[in-house]
């Protein structure tokens, strides 16, 4: 699959199908300064990754984007990308609420004597 998003033009042919739905494969070369052939071998590289599907309506073939192998991607880089905004913020929470909870138990474990009842000091 990544062999196939590496090419600009498979990139700006899977932006259009995320945003123009299902398209021919004559309207997506018609929006290409290439010639219609190469966009073909860039649509079936797409196919062949997964990225997309194609249904034959009538005498056109529909080309549609599929997002499956995305979430793969998404979910594999993941670990790779830092966290912003919210996730941010929440990672800072959850840090803040792990020490607070290790702290109440150091804290109790030292008021407690040997036989696990409060010191009266």
């Amino acid at each position: 699959m990544a062999g196939a998003v590496a090419d600009p033009v498979r990139r700006q042919i899977l932006e259009l199908l995320l945003r123009g739905g299902p398209l021919p494969a004559g309207d997506v070369a018609g929006r290409f300064a290439i010639s219609r052939p190469a966009i073909s071998r860039h649509l079936r590289v797409l196919r062949r990754s997964g990225l997309v599907r194609d249904e034959l309506v009538g005498r056109q073939r529909l080309y549609t984007l599929d997002p499956g192998p995305f979430e793969e991607l998404v979910a594999w880089l993941g670990p790779f990308m830092r966290p912003s905004g919210w996730e941010h913020r929440l990672d800072a929470l959850e840090t803040e609420v792990y020490r607070t909870r290790r702290e109440r138990r150091t804290t109790g474990d030292a008021r407690q004597g040997v036989t696990g009842q409060e010191s009266t000091a």
